[in-house]
């Protein structure tokens, strides 16, 4: 049987077993603009959009669910979501979910600052004794997850980690520069809040769906269609509406001997 026919012949046995069920393809996400977010009720941003269009000329129907980070990963190891948007690749969750071959977007992680209390940095070295805010349910790198130079404070919130960034109760705090960058508008910090320079770290955003029958071949064929709408004209206007070319920064430094480089990954992610 040709190629095509079998992903063709996949895709229609997954969409009957997902219709045997009775249910739509339930799929988790957080908050995360401009990647995807809620507003007004509606659901937005780039990798919602091009997701819901790429599901949409597969003819799959998709139920939605935005909830904090954590809860979302809870769902996937209870069986009670099929998948999740915006998720890294981590080896750890290979066994249990599968990514496209084609990611959905790229991020950068940065730090963000204070602009009245500035702190410079390299590398984790020059970090020692901060307070860096972070988000719970990430799998930050083991560098970070492990050093004893610096303290690491959960917020329950993007927003409440902005929040005590700007009132002085942390000294700096990780995330993603396009949401970091969201996040200084909406909440009208852009006068009070920076951003470092030094890119911490690329990583790759997915749609990743449960390892559930005939899931594996649908996942062949989103990651095929996906590709394809990346190279028409829609999407590059849908990109440029996203603000999805990211602006030049410096690379992170090598670290010297015996010190340390930091790294952020969403837990399998993510975010």
């Amino acid at each position: 049987m040709p190629v095509i026919a079998q992903l063709l012949t996949a895709v229609l046995f997954a969409c009957l077993s997902l219709t045997a069920r009775a249910e739509k393809l339930r799929i988790v996400t957080e908050p995360w603009a401009p990647y995807v977010y809620e507003e007004n009720g509606q659901a937005r941003g780039l990798d919602y959009e091009t997701t819901a269009i790429v599901f949409q000329r597969l003819g799959i129907e998709v139920q939605w669910q935005f909830l904090p980070w954590k809860r979302c990963l809870q769902m996937l190891d209870q069986g009670l979501a099929d998948g999740a948007l915006d998720i890294f690749h981590s080896n750890e969750r290979d066994a249990t979910l599968l990514y496209p071959s084609e990611p959905l977007s790229q991020v950068e992680f940065v730090m963000f600052y204070a602009n009245a209390r500035p702190h410079p940095f390299r590398t984790l070295e020059d970090l020692r004794g901060l307070t860096i805010g972070t988000s719970p349910g990430y799998l930050y790198s083991q560098d970070f997850r492990e050093s004893t130079l610096f303290t690491r404070e959960p917020a329950p919130t993007h927003e409440a980690n902005f929040g005590k960034l700007a009132r002085g109760r942390i000294d700096l705090l990780i995330t993603d520069r396009r949401v970091g960058q969201t996040l200084l508008d909406s909440l009208n910090l852009r006068d009070q809040i920076s951003e470092s320079p030094t890119v911490i770290s690329h990583e790759s955003q997915f749609l990743a769906v449960r390892r559930n029958a005939g899931m594996d071949l649908l996942v062949q064929r989103f990651g095929a269609e996906l590709k394809r709408f990346k190279r028409e004209p829609a999407y590059a206007q849908l990109s440029a509406r996203y603000g999805a070319t990211p602006a030049p920064a410096a690379q992170l430094a090598t670290p010297q001997a015996g010190n340390e480089k930091t790294v952020e990954q969403q837990e399998s992610s993510a975010h």
